[in-house]
């Protein structure tokens, strides 16, 4: 049998119609196949892969650190070089009050700990999520995932979760002093990139403070500069109380986070001891290749690209057939008629080369999320083929 074969037959498989495509090697902007095609990557594993394919610096220092050590102890014990510099250079760009980083595996055990910490924080049990957000698949993140669909055939889930309307004033009316945190994406994603008012986003934030609640803004998507600015809620006025990150955090390699106080995030140290363990997560190798490529980030100058970027994707988009073009910088959804136009779009696309996605929830829409580094004649053959499919299917 071959590789295709083997993945159906041995793999735990997400859908019954994978897109099954035997990737051999990447670099830079481009995914090669097994038999031969290229493949312009429009989506950067879901907003992974920020510098790109095998950044150098990254590859180098996953090298230089599964040769010096890789894992020693479970998180939290061992004074390990690679998560210290990587949570002090994190720390160094965040605002003053987010300085204890809490490592894990991925974005949806970052949630998992956010839930535990604000809970155990405000001794309260409340949490509130909103309609369409996306922070998981694990049963706590799926408890506070907005989207029915998803949650009902693993019920019971988590109780005291309530989800409210995002965006709208009337809502925030709902958290109150039995709320413990309330946890939002900054911009929303697999709700086809829905960003919230300025207003909005500054009247969660006073809510919040005036009820003693705990803001968490996930980021997992949209942080790490995808938006235009290393961090989305610079763009709002606000900081949150816990900031979950995930994705790009880890240049390519497994890794998640949790940020808060110090003050705050001590509450999982005692009563009970070890209020949150994990033995893989800030992997060393994990942490030595996110902090090359949050330092190639930085020293790229890539951040202030974005907005130029953005523009010349709205500027070449335009057809009859598509309805409207959402962004934040570099996460954009192009709104078409309807999923099987979508798909079709994305098969044909694909079969000439060039690689994106729908939405969890909003099928209709298709995914724009490429490296950062994509360059503007990159964005001018993307276009192009995008507009060529919706002439032809």
């Amino acid at each position: 049998m071959n590789n295709r074969q083997l993945f159906l037959r041995h793999l735990a498989q997400t859908s019954d119609a994978p897109l099954a495509l035997e990737i051999t090697h990447a670099e830079g902007m481009y995914m090669y196949q097994a038999n031969g095609k290229r493949l312009l990557d429009l989506i950067a594993g879901i907003s992974v892969c920020n510098m790109g394919h095998c950044h150098p610096a990254v590859v180098a220092a996953i090298q230089q650190q599964a040769g010096t050590y890789m894992h020693l102890l479970v998180y939290g014990e061992l004074v390990q070089s690679p998560q210290v510099a990587y949570a002090h250079l994190l720390t160094q760009h965040l605002p003053a009050h987010l300085n204890s980083v809490f490592f894990t595996n991925s974005g949806a055990e970052a949630t998992e700990g956010a839930m535990k910490l604000a809970k155990r924080h405000t001794g309260r049990t409340e949490i509130i999520g909103f309609t369409n957000a996306y922070h998981g698949s694990t049963q706590g993140a799926l408890s506070l995932i907005g989207d029915e669909s998803m949650r009902n055939a693993y019920r019971p889930l988590i109780p005291g979760i309530r989800h409210i309307a995002f965006n709208e004033v009337a809502a925030l009316q709902h958290i109150t002093e039995r709320t413990a945190a309330v946890m939002a994406e900054t911009v929303m994603g697999e709700a086809g990139i829905r960003k919230p008012t300025r207003a909005w986003l500054q009247a969660l934030r006073q809510r919040c403070t005036d009820t003693g609640t705990l803001l968490i803004l996930d980021e997992n998507q949209c942080g790490l500069g995808r938006t235009g600015s290393l961090w989305a809620f610079e763009q709002y006025g606000i900081t949150p109380d816990i900031l979950t990150l995930g994705k790009a955090l880890g240049g390519g390699m497994p890794l998640g986070a949790f940020v808060a106080d110090r003050l705050i995030m001590n509450d999982l140290t005692h009563a009970p001891v070890l209020g949150h363990i994990t033995t893989f997560g800030g992997h060393p190798v994990s942490c030595a290749a996110g902090l090359a490529g949050f330092e190639a980030l930085l020293h790229a100058d890539v951040i202030a690209t974005i907005p130029a970027k953005e523009q010349l994707f709205h500027t070449l988009l335009q057809h009859p057939r598509i309805q409207e073009v959402r962004s934040a910088g570099l996460m954009m959804a192009v709104q078409l008629d309807d999923f099987p136009t979508n798909k079709k779009v994305i098969d044909y696309c694909i079969e000439r080369g060039l690689l994106t996605d729908w939405f969890l929830f909003c099928a209709d829409a298709l995914r724009i999320a490429p490296p950062l580094i994509i360059t503007e004649n990159q964005i001018r053959e993307a276009c192009t083929l995008l507009l060529e499919a919706l002439d032809n299917v």
